[in-house]
């Protein structure tokens, strides 16, 4: 297959509950989780590691500077969209509708949850399958904030990433 395009690629996964093994979490787990791909905005989306801190630590016999890689870093940003039933309220989401549950699991400040996240050439609405390839984010949420009063009704969601598992894969079983 060679070369894959990224537009629509990134599939999420919004748990309640820390897989038993975040670096290898099952399908059941993930797929208790809430499929949020659809529900968050693409282009202020953020969620995964940046450049690590450094120390200098040059020998004296050594030439030219010698860095060495400590902490890790990441960030992590969701801007899920709002969806409301005909009242007005927020959708509930029952029936296995996704309806506004993205939005009522992040918009209070200090909730934890974990985020599954898969950026792999298959589609975004393509079903966790044993043997993908998955990251796991333990994140906490900041304040959300209304966006820019354009396009649909969203809120800007920061998070701090707590905790990572990087270079997972998805494991068979419950």
């Amino acid at each position: 297959m060679g070369l894959s395009l990224a537009d629509g690629r990134i599939k999420l996964s919004i748990m309640s509950v820390k897989p038993a093994n975040p670096l290898s979490p099952t399908v059941t787990e993930l797929e208790a989780g809430i499929d949020a791909a659809m529900r968050i905005l693409s282009s202020d989306f953020k969620l995964g590691p940046t450049a690590s801190d450094t120390v200098d630590e040059k020998p004296v016999g050594a030439e030219g500077n010698v860095k060495v890689l400590t902490t890790s870093n990441y960030e992590g940003n969701l801007t899920p969209f709002r969806y409301f039933d005909g009242t007005g309220k927020a959708e509930t989401g029952t029936g296995g509708e996704i309806g506004d549950n993205v939005f009522q699991a992040l918009k209070v400040k200090g909730s934890r949850v974990w985020i599954a996240k898969r950026f792999t050439s298959k589609k975004s609405t393509d079903a966790w399958a044993s043997g993908d390839e998955v990251e796991v984010y333990e994140v906490v949420t900041d304040n959300a904030v209304a966006a820019e009063a354009t396009g649909y009704i969203k809120f800007n969601t920061p998070v701090t990433v707590e905790d990572a598992w990087l270079n997972g894969t998805v494991a068979t079983g419950a």
